[in-house]
C-alpha cells in the first residue's frame, strides 16, 4: 500500500492561498525551495485538484525560460515535469505534462491509486485533500508554515465529520522563520 501525504505552505491563520488565489506570500528560502524539490523527487505519483493543477502547469513546463531561474527552481521544474501526475477535473478537457486526467469519483480513485505498490503518493489542493481527509486515506500532513496573516483565502483544512489524531514526526525551522511540521495520522 502507498502512503498519501498532504504538503502544502501555509499562512499561520491556516490559509494555503490569499484572497484573490494569491500566492505572493509564500516564496520559499533556498533551502525551503530544495526541500520541495526534493519532496518532488521522492513522489511515485501527484494527485492535483483543477485549481492547483492550473497554477502548476502554468509555471512550471516553462520555468526554464523565466528571467533568473534559479539552479533548484529548474531541478525542481525538470523533476515536476517528469514526475506521474493526475488531475482530478470535471471541466478540464486536456492536460500534458506526463497527467493523466480522472472525471470520476476522486476518493473511489485515490483508494484504488493508494492500494497499489509503488512510490508515495502527494495530494494537493485544499478541495481534493478535502475529500482525502473525510475519506480517511491521507497518511501524512507536512505544513510549512510560513509567518504571515493574509485573512482569508483558502483554508488547508475543510470541514471534517470524525476527529483526526496525528503523531507528530518532524519539526524543522527554515530562513525567513518558516516552520516545517509533518505528522503521520494515528491509526
Amino acid at each position: 500500500m502507498r502512503k498519501l501525504t498532504f504538503a502544502m505552505n501555509l499562512s499561520l491563520d491556516g490559509y494555503i492561498a490569499a484572497p484573490g488565489d494569491d500566492l505572493g506570500w509564500s516564496v520559499p528560502s533556498d533551502e525551503l525551495f530544495q526541500w520541495w524539490s526534493d519532496r518532488v523527487g521522492a513522489t511515485g505519483l501527484a494527485l492535483y485538484g483543477r485549481k492547483l493543477w492550473k497554477t502548476m502547469s502554468s509555471h512550471w513546463p516553462t520555468a526554464d525560460q523565466q528571467p533568473g531561474a534559479t539552479p533548484a527552481q529548474l531541478e525542481f521544474a525538470r523533476r515536476w515535469l517528469h514526475m506521474p501526475k493526475v488531475v482530478f477535473s470535471s471541466t478540464t478537457r486536456t492536460v500534458d505534462w506526463n497527467t493523466r486526467l480522472v472525471t470520476g469519483d476522486a476518493v473511489t480513485e485515490t483508494t484504488r491509486l493508494k492500494a497499489e505498490d509503488g512510490a508515495p503518493l502527494r495530494i494537493g489542493g485544499a478541495t481534493r485533500a478535502g475529500s482525502a481527509m473525510r475519506a480517511g486515506l491521507i497518511d501524512e500532513y507536512a505544513v510549512a508554515t510560513h509567518p504571515v496573516l493574509v485573512g482569508g483565502g483558502t483554508p488547508f483544512f475543510t470541514a471534517l465529520d470524525n476527529w483526526v489524531n496525528l503523531n507528530l514526526v518532524e519539526t524543522r525551522t527554515f530562513p525567513d522563520g518558516v516552520l516545517l511540521t509533518r505528522y503521520e495520522t494515528r491509526r
